[in-house]
């Protein structure tokens, strides 16, 4: 529900009434005037209707009718608007009727009390001092026809008190309609502002649900989608799925969690990825309702998320330990350096031990990398993520890396397909991550630099279910007996690395809400996969 719809709501709360009304009151005048004119024409009028002057009930009868079918079109056209229809209608009834009823005998018939009716239609819907005015027209024209018949009639005899007390029957009705009215139209412009907060709920909920993270999906009694938001959509990797799909045609390893936690609500239900590649889910289920055969609502979160959480308390552990690591670990490393100092300045120092001293001074340094490796990890601010272009950034990120290795456009290549792909990450540890891989692919690359092919090819997939981006070199590839080892800590295949270079582009990833996977080139080389959280994706969910 967009703002068109409830600006739509509240022009129909405001005219429906009036319109609604005045459709009841012309479908009353016209059966009144076609059950007079056929109780006339079909002499089952009791020899009252028309019995003074049948000529006159005849053509004023017919005519009743033709003015009332009249005012049906401009009913429909709705113009001009209800207050002056119904004015109109109104007078056309006095008119009419009055004649029928001077016709007919005079106010002892019983017919004046039609008026009465009108007049109370009439004012419900003019709601206004107008309704007064009615009730004098009619009065005046009551008293009128009494005149008339005083001056053309031969028995001479008249009913000016019954007429008397019609008009005043006709001003209380006015009165008491007019009164009426206010209430009804308080009371209509607290049910339409009823209606309108309803709706502005409702598009609340509507906005809440669509732009929370926690994708949700909600499934009937037969498994077919009654609701998913964006979110749902993007991490389910933005499937052909509408409301009335089937949740098994959208996602079957979805399906067989929901069956067996309908079957079993202490059913384990472990991650899954909706499609190859795409990003690890966790899902959770909520029945709607006590009922067994009822809908289930789908909770979807996305793993890295989870992963992010837990990251940030383990990142606050880990900065008091290493905080006292660094304390208690460096003042004994700067004895040793310290002393190694010494020691290499000493003029009466042996060749043999020289090579000793060297070996202390290099172990020493490669002690104080690894702590600040450490503290870098527990130093790392909290991940401030913005939406930007991917391809505008890496373009200026690679031209800084070419210039600072001595590479050309060759040696490194940009692929970005479609090119205004955005993605939802913190800039400043989005380049560490990139220049820690990057780095690492040279620094591994055991042949000529000017042979280096270093590509970065990303984009939108659907497999990929959001941004992606894949690092791929061309060197000698991580053999597979160590490829799942590459992410722990401390794993090193050299003796001068820390072993905390692909460790620290896990963390970074994983605060961001990335996921950072290894994937072996068919070619040889390596692939390093960065999936991003959904940002501003081209196309929209159908």
């Amino acid at each position: 529900m967009n703002s068109d719809v409830l600006e739509m709501m509240r022009k129909n709360s405001s005219l429906s009434g009036p319109w609604q009304h005045l459709s009841l009151f012309f479908a009353y005048r016209l059966l009144v005037a076609v059950i007079l004119m056929s109780l006339f024409f079909s002499d089952l009028g009791g020899g009252v209707l028309g019995h003074r002057s049948p000529a006159l009930f005849s053509f004023v009868s017919i005519s009743y009718v033709g003015f009332i079918a009249a005012s049906g079109l401009l009913l429909h056209w709705r113009s001009p608007n209800a207050s002056s229809q119904a004015f109109m209608m109104v007078l056309v009834d006095i008119a009419a009727i009055t004649l029928i009823l001077h016709a007919s005998g005079g106010v002892e018939t019983g017919l004046g009390m039609l008026l009465a009716v009108s007049i109370a239609a009439g004012s419900l819907i003019i709601r206004g001092p107008v309704s007064l005015l009615l009730a004098a027209l009619a009065t005046l024209a009551i008293l009128s026809e009494q005149l008339l018949l005083q001056i053309v009639a031969d028995d001479g005899l008249t009913a000016y008190p019954q007429a008397g007390l019609l008009g005043a029957s006709f001003f209380a009705i006015a009165i008491l309609a007019h009164v009426l009215s206010q209430r009804l139209s308080v009371s209509e412009r607290l049910v339409s502002q009823h209606k309108l907060d309803l709706a502005d709920m409702a598009q609340l909920n509507e906005y809440v649900i669509q732009h929370m993270q926690t994708g949700i999906i909600v499934v009937d009694e037969k498994e077919n989608i009654r609701l998913l938001n964006t979110s749902a959509w993007h991490l389910l990797g933005m499937p052909d799925a509408r409301p009335g799909t089937s949740l098994e045609q959208t996602c079957q390893a979805l399906t067989i969690r929901l069956s067996g936690w309908r079957e079993d609500p202490d059913f384990v239900i472990n991650p899954f990825r909706p499609v190859a590649g795409g990003k690890e889910l966790k899902a959770g289920f909520s029945r709607l309702g006590q009922e067994q055969d009822t809908g289930t609502v789908i909770f979807l979160e996305d793993a890295a998320f989870l992963t992010q959480q837990a990251q940030q308390m383990k990142l606050a552990s880990l900065g008091r330990l290493t905080a006292s690591i660094a304390h208690e670990i460096r003042n004994p490393l700067g004895a040793i350096s310290h002393a190694e100092q010494l020691l290499r300045e000493s003029p009466d120092l042996p060749h043999a031990d020289q090579r000793l001293i060297d070996i202390i001074s290099t172990n020493s340094k490669r002690v104080n990398e690894i702590i600040e490796s450490i503290l870098q990890l527990s130093r790392r601010e909290r991940s401030r993520p913005r939406e930007f272009v991917l391809k505008t950034w890496l373009e200026e990120l690679l031209d800084e890396f070419r210039r600072i290795q001595g590479l050309s456009s060759e040696n490194l290549l940009l692929q970005i397909e479609p090119a205004d792909t955005r993605i939802f990450a913190d800039p400043t540890q989005l380049r560490q991550l990139f220049i820690n891989l990057c780095e690492n692919a040279v620094h591994h690359f055991n042949r000529r630099k000017s042979e280096l092919r270093l590509l970065i090819n990303g984009g939108i997939t659907q497999s990929a279910g959001g941004p992606y981006t894949d690092l791929i070199d061309n060197g000698p590839g991580i053999r597979p007996e160590i490829a799942r080892q590459i992410f722990e800590p401390f794993f090193t295949t050299e003796n001068t690395g820390t072993g905390l270079g692909l460790y620290i582009a896990k963390e970074l990833s994983e605060s961001n809400r990335m996921r950072l996977e290894y994937f072996p080139v068919a070619t040889g080389g390596s692939c390093f996969r960065m999936t991003f959280p959904g940002a501003n994706i081209t196309g929209g969910m159908q």
